[in-house]
């Protein structure tokens, strides 16, 4: 529930200004308390329940591990967020939106690719076998890739989610996450419309200490996600080392003791038994695991409806996608949708395999050493 302490500080920071009254959007109506001096006021109890909830499911999914792309290209917005967002290292975008960043991410990661060539370029020598125009060129179009990609230059897959402000200014945006379903989040003005909006945030999206305030708790939710991932990774790995089979250096040395004292030949032969015993017990448990994982998003290239035209061609498994034929998988994309058809699945058996034999940190190793899932 909303506190007076909560609703005081959006109250400060002029959260609860609204647009005229004659620019409203109906579908905002509930999200109104009243209106004067032709301004509509929000309603900003009705704002901290929305922010707890966007805060939490952010929260969820920066734990999971996904990356949360924020866009706000308006003067009084972009400094804040690029500050804000970059702390708790995500993707951000506070120029011009590049079209098709989301329906076409192939084509932007190439030219995120471009960049990093260019770096590579610079390292061994190749920048300065160059004739000056020609150093000149390159470097300008380092400086406009840098300019307009540099903050989602880490960003290898299509996003978890999307923290948009001002409805209004990134419409391109919000249909191109639409399209694709993934989850948007918003601050909506009086002025917006919220329905195409997962998580609605009713605020002022023009006063720089609206924006400031609102992007300080959801980015605070994040780093509380990314909190929790990193003690659960901790956890996991301090059981493993503890569930670690005992050293094969140990079993070859009881070995030879027992040759030089037969009477513990028994105890030796129980011991290597248990050994060897031991992984085939739980190698059924790998294969169960992989075989009821059917996240085929995880492999990189493959978003939301790739993966769902995947599952209806019978594509349900990591183990029946690695022994496709990348050939045979292009067929079905196309087949499914003509905005499928661009795609290249010529990594995804590969990446398939990794997947369904459990080796998913090296599946995201191999997916950085790639940058974008192409080899």
């Amino acid at each position: 529930m909303a506190t007076e302490a909560e609703v005081k500080d959006l109250l400060e920071a002029g959260v609860h200004f609204g647009h005229l009254t004659r620019k409203w959007n109906p579908n905002m109506a509930p999200y109104i308390y009243m209106e004067r001096n032709g301004i509509h006021v929000i309603n900003l109890y009705k704002t901290v329940a929305k922010l707890d909830e966007a805060s939490e499911a952010l929260k969820k999914i920066a734990a999971s591990g996904r990356k949360i792309l924020f866009v706000a290209t308006k003067k009084q917005a972009k400094d804040i967020v690029a500050e804000k967002v970059s702390a708790v290292n995500m993707p951000y975008i506070t120029e011009r939106w590049p079209g098709g960043m989301l329906t076409n991410f192939v084509t932007i990661r190439k030219a995120v690719k471009k960049m990093t060539s260019i770096d590579r370029m610079k390292k061994d020598g190749t920048f300065d076998t160059l004739s000056k125009k020609e150093r000149l060129q390159v470097e300008r179009l380092r400086a406009k890739l840098e300019k307009n990609l540099g903050s989602i230059s880490d960003m290898t897959r299509l996003p978890g989610a999307i923290f948009v402000v001002d409805t209004m200014r990134e419409h391109i945006a919000v249909k191109e996450a639409e399209k694709l379903n993934i989850p948007i989040f918003a601050m909506v003005d009086t002025n917006s419309d919220p329905k195409p909006i997962d998580y609605v945030i009713p605020s002022n999206d023009d006063a720089s200490k609206s924006i400031a305030i609102i992007m300080s708790e959801v980015t605070r939710a994040i780093a509380e996600g990314l909190a929790e991932r990193k003690s659960e990774k901790a956890s996991d790995k301090e059981g493993k080392e503890a569930d670690a089979p005992q050293p094969a250096k140990e079993v070859k040395a009881e070995v030879k003791e027992a040759k030089a004292t037969p009477e513990k030949e028994t105890v030796v032969a129980e011991k290597e038994t248990a050994v060897a015993e031991e992984p085939k017990a739980k190698a059924p448990k790998k294969e169960e695991a992989a075989t009821t994982d059917i996240d085929l998003t995880l492999i990189e290239g493959i978003g939301p409806k790739t993966a769902e035209a995947l599952l209806n061609a019978g594509l349900d498994s990591f183990e029946i996608l690695s022994e496709a034929d990348p050939e045979r998988i292009k067929e079905i994309l196309t087949e499914a949708s003509s905005r499928l058809a661009h795609l290249d699945p010529g990594s995804w058996p590969k990446q398939a395999k990794m997947a369904a034999e459990g080796k998913l940190e090296e599946l995201k190793e191999w997916q950085e050493s790639v940058k974008g899932g192409i080899e």
